[in-house]
């Protein structure tokens, strides 16, 4: 006789072990079926001391489960605690094999030949259960495996590490500390993963402790009679094949979704997409009756999205009426809206209204929301000024706005309305804001961070094809020819196409053809030429300018080589499109001749005193051409006093946030370690609290919501962040001066190392924020006796390298 349940849940991931939680606390008659040995094989599979995140941060929880960020032991002890105190009935080596649906229920086949009756059941067997295979001879060799539980079991091995994504890199920077780590790419660089886990492996590469074979596959793993290394390791290079001998070989190559077992369920899928997952109703059922998918395989991989679905499912199999837990947080952000709609309502007025929007998921929807606010300016409010700092995107829900691109000219506006989105400029450039925008009449944004933006841009590519076509024409209209109908840029702007140039690349050399305009959308140039034998930069274009009309104009080769000083985006325009345009815009001509006469200038006073290129290329290389704002100081000038760092520490409450000493140093040029207010900041980018942000004057700053978890101090590549307690609090002037109560001003605060229990102190990240409460500006400054010390951007390194050189 099978056993009988009102619920049986399949996997014990997160969405799994909350729906037994729940349905065990109401008293509902149910099996929570695992295939392996313990609950949440995923996370438990995860390499070990792992942090595992709680987002998003703004959800509440409403799980029987206890969740807080954490590491994976942390979570794991918490949720067996968890099933034991709610007695949940889970059956171990439980593994189903098909199941099958009846007139009253299901039959569930168990791999032992047991068979488990239930009236509802939810699948939560999440993805990594069909965990991709190299596909290769030797897959299955006993020195091959699929995941890395704890690195600190090898030592002294060779270990190839295959797969270029998130887990690879933390599994072979682990591996790295004791053993010799081979790291296989198979493209040209490491393009899907956080930006902390690029900068690591790449330093790891840069210093030899990782060895990179990219553009590079596995063709064959063979076993070998030597004890020492019993494997060898076949790579399909772009030279050839390459034989490397080694101890294991760990491949990390993500999962799919068991779509065959899924397809025997009779649940269908939207398409043939090997990724696609099953469609769900608003309540989790799949097509099939009484069949309900909760979690990583329903397209919901958020551990705290899937303990919410738990619970709900339970509620709604019950046949519970229940509001999705971002519901109230929703009706929130829609209480000004005039039409008082509810959630629903709002969501499909979006979705309605703005067709930027139309075509992404109700979840991915709701996501967005939640990051974002809605804003109803009164008519005439500036939204955001002319070389504003900010870079959130706006979406014109309904009525419009007026932008004003010329500073000084308030005639010349530009009007947008609902369904128009604006803001993507300096999203993408990371630049100051380039116009001035005024809400008209009935004006209703959406106004989204960044942060939140570049994720859904990552996720859905209709989002990202519209923003860059819309981007294309704008950047064209505002950085070449604002003056120029929008008809009149047509053929132009059809001819565009957006080119991606690694730091150091080069766009054009000096002698070739001019064939094409370059727009630069995001990062920055230099220009350099050929000068008694050696290069010499000439000079440095940032982002939000042009170059290679000089070549065009004159109808000549190119006269220097133009390079990426960082990681930069460009937009390039087809040459005869840019001739054509200007000959039929005779005003565009002239303002490009004119711009064109100003370079000739340039370059000509910096072929006479080369050594300012120097500088300007020193810079560069120390990477201040993604900076917004950077501390130099002029040797020539410093007199060792310190007075800088006192300074900082005394206002940063004992920790100062730059190192004077530190730093390279060329002629009389030095840049200490200090925080450089980077166009994109590489800190902001895997925050899980979402606790730095950027003020309008373009600081960048780290708020008191830091959770200490270190990740913007592994992203920044140049060393300025810190980990730091708060120090113990200073004396008064008086106890200082009566009793020698120390430390006394200009005097290092004493760190704090305890609690008053005996506890380690919770450190929190910190780093340069420019002084940014101060009215007097950044205190290293204004601290500084001889003017050594400034703070320039990009833009005045000319001005500046002029003085220095």
């Amino acid at each position: 006789m099978a056993e009988q349940y009102k619920i049986a849940i399949v996997g014990s991931g997160p969405a799994g072990l909350s729906a037994a939680a729940h349905a065990a606390e109401l008293g509902v008659s149910h099996v929570l079926l695992e295939a392996s040995e313990q609950i949440s094989n995923t996370i438990f599979r995860y390499q070990k001391g792992k942090f595992v995140m709680a987002e998003p941060s703004v959800l509440p929880l409403r799980a029987p489960l206890e969740f807080t960020a954490a590491n994976r032991e942390t979570v794991l002890e918490l949720w067996n605690k968890g099933i034991k105190f709610h007695n949940v009935g889970i059956r171990y080596q439980a593994e189903v094999t098909g199941i099958e649906a009846r007139t009253d229920g299901f039959d569930l086949r168990l791999k032992n030949g047991e068979t488990v009756q239930a009236e509802a059941v939810v699948l939560g067997i999440g993805l990594q259960g069909n965990i991709r295979k190299l596909g290769v001879s030797g897959e299955d060799l006993p020195q091959v495996q699929y995941q890395l539980d704890d690195p600190r079991e090898y030592d002294g091995e060779t270990i190839i590490v295959v797969g270029a994504g998130d887990a690879g890199i933390e599994n072979a920077v682990a591996l790295a500390e004791q053993n010799t780590v081979i790291i296989i790419n198979r493209k040209d660089e490491f393009d899907r993963v956080k930006e902390g886990n690029l900068n690591l492996i790449l330093q790891h590469i840069k210093d030899g402790k990782i060895e990179c074979y990219y553009s590079t596959q596995v063709g064959r793993m063979e076993a070998t009679p030597d004890a020492e290394k019993p494997m060898v390791a076949v790579l399909n290079t772009a030279n050839g094949e390459a034989h490397v001998p080694c101890d294991r070989l760990i491949a990390r190559l993500g999962a799919i979704p068991p779509r065959r077992f899924v397809e025997a369920c009779s649940i269908e899928f939207p398409n043939n997409d090997p990724a696609a997952v099953p469609s769900v109703s608003a309540t989790y059922e799949s097509n099939v009756k009484g069949l309900y998918i909760v979690g990583a395989l329903a397209g919901y991989p958020l551990i705290k999205q899937a303990l919410n679905q738990g619970y709900e499912v339970v509620e709604f199999i019950l046949g519970h009426d229940l509001e999705p837990a971002d519901e109230p947080l929703l009706r929130e952000k829609f209480k000004n809206l005039k039409q008082r709609p509810s959630v629903t309502e709002a969501l499909a007025m979006i979705q309605g209204n703005c067709p930027l929007l139309a075509g992404i998921t109700t979840l991915q929807l709701r996501e967005f929301m939640l990051d974002s606010e809605v804003r109803t300016p009164r008519e005439g409010e500036t939204i955001f000024a002319i070389d504003d700092y900010t870079d959130t995107f706006y979406t014109i829900l309904d009525g419009e706005v007026q932008v004003q691109v010329h500073r000084d000219d308030h005639r010349q506006r530009i009007t947008l309305r609902r369904g128009q989105f604006f803001g993507e400029m300096s999203l993408i450039s990371g630049r100051r804001r380039s116009a001035t925008v005024l809400a008209g009449p009935g004006c209703v944004l959406i106004e989204t961070p960044r942060r939140s933006m570049t994720k859904l841009i990552k996720s859905a590519e209709p989002v990202k094809r519209v923003i860059d076509e819309v981007f294309l024409l704008r950047a064209v209209q505002s950085q070449l020819a604002p003056n120029t109908p929008v008809e009149h840029l047509t053929e132009l702007v059809k001819s565009a196409r957006v080119e991606r140039f690694a730091a150091g690349a080069v766009l054009f050399q000096e002698g070739d053809d001019a064939d094409c305009l370059q727009l630069v959308r995001s990062g920055s140039l230099t220009a350099a030429r050929t000068l008694g034998g050696r290069e010499v930069v000439l000079s440095y274009i940032p982002a939000g300018n042009y170059v290679g009309e000089m070549a065009l104009l004159g109808e000549s080769k190119r006269n220097a080589t133009v390079r990426a000083a960082v990681a930069t985006e460009t937009i390039r325009l087809d040459g005869e499109a840019f001739k054509t345009l200007l000959e039929r815009d005779a005003t565009l001509r002239e303002q490009v001749e004119a711009k064109y006469q100003q370079r000739l200038a340039q370059n000509v006073r910096m072929e006479d005193s080369p050594e300012t290129g120097n500088v300007i290329s020193f810079l560069v290389q120390q990477g201040l051409g993604e900076a917004s704002d950077v501390l130099l100081i002029d040797e020539a000038l410093c007199v060792r006093c310190n007075n800088c760092e006192s300074a900082c520490a005394e206002t940063h409450d004992g920790t100062s946030r730059l190192n004077r000493e530190a730093g390279p140093t060329y002629a009389s040029v030095h840049v200490p370690t200090s925080c450089r207010h980077c166009e994109h900041p590489h800190c902001m980018k895997d925050c899980p609290p979402d606790a730095i942000h950027r003020a309008g004057n373009g600081e960048v700053y780290i708020a008191d919501n830091c959770i200490g978890c270190g990740n913007c101090q592994r992203n920044c590549p140049y060393g300025v962040i810190q980990m730091a307690a708060k120090p113990d609090s200073k004396p008064g002037l008086l106890a200082w001066l009566l009793f020698g109560a120390g430390p006394g001003p200009g005097q290092a605060k004493k760190q704090q190392g305890k609690k008053a229990d005996g506890g380690a102190l919770q450190k929190h990240a910190v780093k340069c924020d420019m002084c940014r409460d101060l009215p007097g500006g950044p205190s290293c400054v204004r601290a500084c006796p001889t003017g050594a010390a400034i703070r320039v951007s990009p833009e005045d390194f000319m001005s500046f390298t002029n003085l220095a050189g």
